[in-house]
């Protein structure tokens, strides 16, 4: 077996990156794109002691749970790896995902998985979902301005203006701003030296309300108010000042943003627009600084409390959200609905627990249980989001939350004395060690544990579980239709041993 060599491989099993996994001749074969159930042609790409990575030339038989993917650029794209596999395939395959990791990664016996383990919550139209889209912006080699989003583990930049999976308004905004960027000279931000304007178009929308919000995120320092000169927006956009008393590069970047105002305001439900400064070289998307320049600094949206019970229908309560550009929201909100009331439906709250909500965001979860539990401590380390937190607090009457600014493992650590119950929702990397002692050391009643990552949760799971407290149930929902990613929500009681 050798670089180059071409041969037909029968598709077993996808992998947790959705790679197509195949066997021949003794060697595992791992091949993108390929789908469980198919028999394509692939050349071999790389060879290893016990494995063989191999690129797909031809499916020769389609598997019967393949379709024909919506958009043309679902292979090439890296934000929807599962799009050619039937829906109700990507479900089970999610679900299988969390049940493989509980029981590798977490230690669980097959029959305690299956124990605890209930069906995925899917979605009756999977597409136009997501209420954020960050887009890099960068210069094909044809020097062109294009947007999209990065091909699966590289940092090559797919054009895309029309991803099926966001608001097709989004559309109007990519061309509105590029538009306005190749008019105007204004170039796009490249990595590899640090130099260039336009970073990402980041577009948020509220799933309810209908509003949308632009933030531009550009190369530059923020500008210091008492700084602007009166001659800014006679000046190119290259122009580096000289004079100590002449425009910033910011300054000459927020003049051209307030000139693109008028062709995005006219976009239908378009509420704010802002540019975030990131003169950093990094890939964290977002800066520290924020200026709204035009509309609101957020937009609004809605989570309504569902009866689990029947069938997630709408019970009549809702809660009314603030979000700005930098805070953290779940980018699903009729998933996030879901989730919400089947921790709700879970917990059975009595109105008197003390209630820790950590990695918080702007509070969707901490005034969700406000009304029905006595006090609610909610922990987050963005200032942005805990302002939005304490401004959708009030907007619901929320005033048994208490705020605290900071990271999760300074906070919680030094501050929580007891907790009936502790509410986690980490990032992908799952808890950190410290984190996940100081939660031993409260020993709550209960803990819900939600999560994007089903290796990291069944990592944190398996200390946990050795640490006295059992896993009593477990649901993975769909918040991620036709990637491979799977949000995970999990309840613990607290046994001792």
């Amino acid at each position: 077996m050798r670089k180059g060599d071409e041969l037909s491989v029968s598709i077993v099993d996808i992998g947790d990156d959705g790679v197509g996994i195949g066997k021949h001749d003794g060697h595992v074969y791992f091949i993108k794109d390929a789908l469980i159930g198919d028999t394509v042609r692939a050349k071999v790409m790389k060879v290893k002691p016990k494995h063989v990575f191999a690129k797909l030339e031809e499916v020769l038989t389609p598997s019967p749970f393949r379709v024909q993917p919506p958009c043309r650029l679902h292979r090439s794209c890296g934000a929807c790896q599962l799009q050619a596999l039937k829906y109700e395939k990507q479900l089970e395959y999610k679900q299988n995902k969390v049940y493989n990791n509980l029981k590798r990664i977490g230690g669980f016996s097959d029959e305690a998985v299956e124990a605890v383990l209930e069906p995925i919550i899917g979605m009756e139209q999977p597409f136009g979902y997501r209420n954020k889209a960050a887009y890099p912006v960068a210069h094909d080699k044809e020097g062109n301005l294009i947007a999209g989003f990065y091909a699966g583990r590289t940092h090559d930049i797919i054009a895309v203006n029309n991803c099926l999976l966001t608001d097709e308004r989004n559309k109007a905004v990519l061309a509105a701003v590029l538009s306005y960027m190749k008019e105007n000279a204004i170039s796009a931000y490249d990595e590899a030296s640090g130099t260039g304007h336009i970073r990402h178009i980041l577009v948020r929308t509220g799933h309810y309300s209908g509003e949308l919000m632009l933030c531009l995120v550009v190369n530059a320092d923020a500008p210091p108010p008492s700084h602007i000169a009166a001659n800014a927006d006679a000046l190119p956009i290259d122009h580096v000042a000289a004079k100590a008393d002449a425009p910033s590069i910011g300054h000459v970047i927020l003049s051209a943003a307030k000139n693109l105002v008028p062709a995005l305001s006219v976009i239908p439900g378009m509420a704010s627009i802002s540019i975030n400064y990131n003169p950093g070289r990094t890939n964290v998307i977002m800066g520290r600084d924020t200026e709204c320049i035009w509309g609101k600094a957020t937009i609004a949206d809605c989570l309504h409390v569902l009866d689990v019970k029947a069938n997630f229908q709408k019970s009549g309560r809702r809660f009314n959200f603030h979000i700005s550009p930098k805070s953290f929201y779940q980018v699903n909100a009729q998933q996030a609905e879901k989730l919400y009331s089947l921790m709700l439906d879970w917990l059975n709250l009595s109105g008197n627990e003390t209630v820790w909500d950590l990695y918080s965001g702007i509070g969707t979860i901490s005034i969700y249980m406000a009304p029905y539990t006595g006090m609610v401590y909610a922990v987050e380390s963005v200032p942005e989001s805990v302002r939005d937190a304490r401004l959708n607090a009030a907007e619901n009457n929320a005033t048994n939350i208490h705020f605290l600014e900071g990271r999760v493992e300074d906070i919680f650590v030094k501050k929580c004395q007891s907790a009936d119950i502790v509410i986690v929702n980490p990032p992908r990397k799952g808890l950190s060690s410290t984190c996940t002692e100081a939660i031993i050391q409260a020993k709550p009643e209960r803990i819900i544990y939600l999560s994007c990552d089903s290796a990291t949760l069944a990592r944190d799971l398996r200390i946990l579980k050795e640490s006295g407290f059992r896993l009593a149930r477990a649901r993975p929902v769909d918040q991620f239709c036709h990637s491979v990613h799977v949000e995970t929500l999990c309840l613990l009681v607290w046994e001792s041993h």
